[in-house]
Formats: structure tokens, C-alpha cells, sequence
């Protein structure tokens, strides 16, 4: 046996092997699985820093595309932007009736330009759990949208286009 070190105490008995260790559980244990329903997802917030822009919040009514258009275009005008009234008003007028066709209360309509493109966005603020139409996508494209897009949460319907100024 060892000489023992000073100042350490000695056990009476040494053992001479390793204590039990647990037997291993059966089936680990899994974590519960998440939730991918609607219901529960969370939308990322849409956030405009760093450039002009402008909102309005507008009654969900057959007369609000055109008023939203006009809106969006004395907007453009005042920013320098004259020379795009037709796509401007076009695509603004496609993103509120898509918006307006939800069946909520109010529809909110937001501008926002950076650099040489603008970007519309139409909320309906009414959840809605029906698949998105087809044709939007193809349609925003087809009247001169650079990107666009659409998602749908329990804050509404969101719906946006960017396109060329």
C-alpha cells in the first residue's frame, strides 16, 4: 500500500470497483412535437426603415381600389415619381381587391420606394384559412411586378408587389 499523503484523510475501506451507474431508460424520452397549424404560427412583422413611406387604412368596399390607387400615386407623384401611373395603379387596384375580397372590415395599404423601385403592400386584417388564388401571383407578374408575394396569418391576408419607378 501506498505511503498516505499528509494532511489527507484515509477511508476505512477502498472499493474495489466503480459504483452501479443506472441502466439506461428504455425509450428516451422525446420532446413534443410543434405545432404547424396556423393558429400558432407567428408572422414576421414588416418592418420599412431607411426610406420613404406611406400608409393608409381604408374601408374593405368596392371603392376602395380605386381610392387606394390614387393614393399611392399622388404619393409617387410627390416623391418624383410621374411616369409610372400605370403600373402603379394597376397593381394597387389587384392587391385591395384581393384584399378587399376577404370579407374583413378595413384594408390597409402600405408604400414604400428605395431607389429606382416601390413596393405596395395590401393587408386585409381578416384571418383567412382558404388557399390563395392561382392566378394572383401570375397576374401581379404579368401587369409589371419585379417580385411579389402573398402569405396569410391570423392578422389577415398580406399581399405585395415591388416594381420598377
Amino acid at each position: 500500500m501506498p505511503a498516505p499523503i499528509l494532511g489527507a484523510t484515509v477511508p476505512d475501506h477502498i472499493p474495489d470497483r466503480p459504483p452501479k451507474t443506472p441502466p439506461p431508460p428504455k425509450r428516451p424520452i422525446s420532446p413534443p412535437r410543434p405545432d404547424a397549424s396556423l393558429a400558432t404560427t407567428a408572422r414576421v412583422g414588416m418592418l420599412v426603415r431607411n426610406r420613404r413611406a406611406a400608409n393608409w387604412q381604408l374601408e374593405a368596399a368596392s371603392w376602395s381600389p380605386a381610392k387606394a390607387a390614387a393614393h399611392v400615386l399622388r404619393r409617387l407623384h410627390e416623391w418624383g415619381h410621374a411616369e409610372v401611373n400605370r403600373p402603379a395603379q394597376e397593381l394597387t387596384e389587384l392587391l385591395v381587391r384581393t384584399a378587399v375580397a376577404d370579407g374583413g372590415r378595413r384594408v390597409s395599404v402600405h408604400l414604400a420606394d428605395q431607389g429606382r423601385e416601390a413596393l405596395i403592400v395590401a393587408l386585409s386584417h381578416q384571418p383567412v384559412h382558404a388557399a390563395a388564388d392561382p392566378d394572383l401571383l401570375p397576374e401581379l407578374a404579368r401587369l409589371g411586378a419585379r417580385s411579389c408575394g402573398t402569405d396569410t396569418a391570423e392578422d389577415g391576408r398580406r399581399v405585395w408587389a415591388v416594381f420598377a419607378l
